[in-house]
């Protein structure tokens, strides 16, 4: 009996539906309808708007997830009124995240993501027109997605060996690099940009971006951390409210470094963006860059992988000695402390590092350490290796 009832009462519910709707299903069921026909029927076509006004509307599926990228118009096609709201829209698709392990997997969706990558770059190098801070907020939302993501196993986790790269060996290049640059493009040029308010700026690239930023520089492909570099030091230049901050981020990436996990593949061009801060620190030097010359560089001596950014670490501490003379004791002492017993090769570069430490040294600091480096270099005298 209430089995019966029930299939009534459905009977009853459905026949209301359609004498409501004249004979149609309810709103919410025409929005999944053309949701999925969007999916499987539609495939080929953009999702439009009722009555064919706008660009057209990336429709969410179940998942959290976008539909299918479609084509939308090119921003410099539409009216100046509508080109902010086809921005927001261009950037939404492009938060669409594809499998670039299978080159055959939706080749095209592929391509129109890049292609609204292009002309997402374009409009903002070109300076046509100022977005609004809605549409920037959205536009480094896109920049995260896209960017912010979890790394491969480096080569030297599947093998257990030190992260020591030889000439022989090929770098790493990431399979979704043709999308990845246009984004890295975007966010350069979006930070290079004279009409970009720092002050605006700064709400989205915030101490979080920055440090996102930053886990990035351990990326293996050699081309991702070319322009983590530059885009880094252009945020540096640019947010000076960040520059303290900055700094000690990149402490602590060699601190962890040093004393923890000894692998990581972007300390090199970490050294050439605080090579170029050193370069513009005003004289007399601060106390607080003087303890980052003797807790953060001098460390990086002691990894075994000093090979890999020694020329970028042997330049900082140049610097810092052709600023204060008065700091080539400490940096001479610091190379004598963390001197190789039984490593020749970076015995070699350490001497070539020293030699140019003494060329800037005063007569007055190099009594100071005279008598602890003559005794290294005697002990080098009577190294068995030639090039010693």
């Amino acid at each position: 009996m209430l089995n019966k009832l029930m299939k009534r009462a459905q009977r009853k519910q459905s026949k209301s539906d359609s004498d409501v709707y004249g004979n149609s299903p309810p709103a919410n069921r025409v929005s999944e309808s053309v949701s999925t026909s969007n999916i499987v029927a539609n495939h080929g076509a953009a999702v439009s708007s009722p009555n064919n006004t706008g660009p057209p509307v990336q429709k969410p599926v179940s998942g959290g997830s976008t539909a299918p990228v479609e084509p939308l118009p090119m921003i410099r096609d539409v009216p100046v009124s509508e080109r902010q709201i086809l921005f927001l829209r261009k950037c939404q698709v492009c938060c669409f995240q594809f499998d670039f392990t299978d080159t055959l997997k939706m080749v095209r969706e592929k391509e129109i993501k890049r292609l609204n990558l292009v002309e997402l770059v374009d409009y903002v190098q070109s300076g046509s027109g100022k977005l609004t801070e809605s549409n920037q907020e959205e536009m480094i939302r896109m920049i995260s997605v896209n960017v912010f993501r979890c790394l491969p196993p480096s080569s030297h986790e599947h093998t257990g060996s030190e992260n020591t790269e030889t000439e022989e060996e090929e770098p790493y290049l990431d399979p979704s690099w043709s999308h990845l640059q246009l984004v890295y493009e975007l966010l350069l040029r979006y930070v290079m940009a004279s009409d970009t308010d720092a002050k605006v700026a700064k709400r989205f690239i915030n101490h979080s971006f920055v440090l996102k930023l930053l886990d990035m520089f351990d990326s293996e492909d050699p081309r991702e951390r070319e322009y983590l570099k530059t885009i880094l030091h252009r945020v540096y230049g640019k947010f000076m409210v960040h520059r303290p901050f900055i700094r000690k981020a990149i402490n602590n990436v060699f601190y962890r470094f040093t004393y923890e996990t000894l692998r990581h593949n972007g300390i090199g061009e970490l050294l050439e963006i605080l090579g170029s801060i050193i370069n513009g620190f005003a004289l007399p030097l601060k106390e607080e860059h003087k303890l980052f010359l003797v807790r953060a560089l001098m460390p990086l001596h002691k990894p075994k992988s000093v090979a890999m950014y020694h020329q970028q670490l042997s330049y900082c501490i140049i610097q810092f000695v052709e600023k204060d003379n008065k700091l080539a004791d400490t940096v001479i002492r610091g190379l004598l402390r963390y001197w190789p017993i039984t490593n020749c090769q970076k015995e070699t570069l350490f001497l070539g590092e020293l030699e140019e430490v003494l060329e800037a040294t005063q007569a007055t600091e190099f009594q100071r350490c005279m008598v602890p480096l003559f005794k290294q270099i005697a002990r080098c005298l009577n190294s068995p290796h030639f090039q010693v």
